[in-house]
């Protein structure tokens, strides 16, 4: 059976969706599975093994889009996320079946329609993506290996070996292309670091976007002369994944990098924000959730001040811990 995953948003949204993927595939060796991503996620949906065929979602008119999709021979679709361009597409590539949740104006275009209260959050996203397959085949299991990402040692060697890293790294990324609710302030980062510097056992690291120069640059003002390595990620979201499967901690915001990270096998400190919502019950990440810590920001500044002391301490902890 062909069978098309749709999650084209963004990193973290689409990195949710890898243990569905991962369900349908190994649910039968007659499954061919092939996931419609956004741009962003092109090159590490290809690195997946459990995916067979990627598509692109480029924001071409609904019809680009139905040839896109017709030239696939699906037989099924599963859409973890809909909107009416995605799902007219869908009806018109007449895929026989085609299951999305049953919200939104969308919905008419699909056969399967399943009932999903997610702003309730009885369940992390992750798991309402997997609760979708069930509607496809309802003898599935829905397992997944973890980590569920796997990557060569040959980019983090480089890094090493240019950045002079010889110790077990703590990495933090203080920025998050506004799709966190919550974050310290880059001054909060660093005084982080440097309880982190204390530790002289390990390498530390910060990581930046390849959008993100000026939060690099003001990073550097603020270090002046230090040992903190600051690094750019460069190249493709797998080579940045590959850098980040190989460290101890990273500290982050909830964002795609966390995501990431965390699917890579890396340990996490993430904060998040403090409403239902944005919380850790619904966006924790698919990794082990032994190596997760979770902590939400509350919003008022009394409670903010008093969970940054919580999480100094925890760092401290857990340094002492592991490394």
């Amino acid at each position: 059976m062909n069978i098309l995953v749709v999650r084209n948003d963004k990193l973290g949204d689409f990195i949710t969706a890898l243990p569905t993927l991962y369900v349908l595939k190994h649910h039968s060796p007659d499954n061919r599975i092939i996931a419609l991503v956004a741009p962003l996620n092109r090159k590490l949906a290809e690195s997946c093994d459990f995916i067979d065929e990627v598509i692109v979602d480029e924001g071409e008119d609904i019809l680009e889009l139905a040839f896109k999709i017709k030239k696939a021979n699906i037989d099924a679709s599963v859409t973890l996320f809909s909107n009416t361009r995605v799902a007219l597409a869908q009806w018109i590539a007449r895929i026989p079946i085609r299951i999305a949740p049953a919200t939104k104006i969308a919905q008419i275009f699909y056969n399967r329609r399943i009932k999903q209260r997610r702003s309730r959050v009885e369940m992390a996203e992750f798991e309402y993506n997997l609760q979708l397959a069930q509607a496809l085949f309802e003898d599935i299991s829905l397992d997944f290996s973890k980590p569920l990402l796997h990557f060569s040692e040959d980019n983090f060697q480089k890094i090493c070996a240019e950045y002079g890293i010889t110790k077990p790294v703590v990495a933090f990324h203080p920025g998050f292309g506004g799709s966190s609710d919550a974050n310290w302030t880059l001054e909060e980062y660093i005084e982080l670091v440097r309880i982190a510097a204390e530790d002289t056992e390990i390498d530390l690291v910060m990581t930046f976007g390849p959008d993100e120069e000026k939060l690099y640059d003001e990073a550097k003002s603020l270090l002046g002369e230090s040992s903190v390595i600051l690094y750019r990620s460069q190249g493709s979201i797998v080579n940045f994944a590959a850098v980040l499967s190989r460290f101890k901690l990273f500290v982050s915001t909830s964002t795609g990098t966390y995501h990431l990270a965390s699917a890579s096998g890396c340990e996490t400190f993430t904060f998040f924000g403090d409403s239902k919502f944005a919380s850790s019950a619904r966006w924790k990440s698919i990794g082990e959730e032994s190596k997760q810590h979770h902590f939400m920001i509350p919003s008022g500044s009394s409670g903010r001040a008093k969970m940054f002391e919580t999480v100094k301490q925890k760092l401290k902890n857990s340094l002492l811990k592991d490394f």
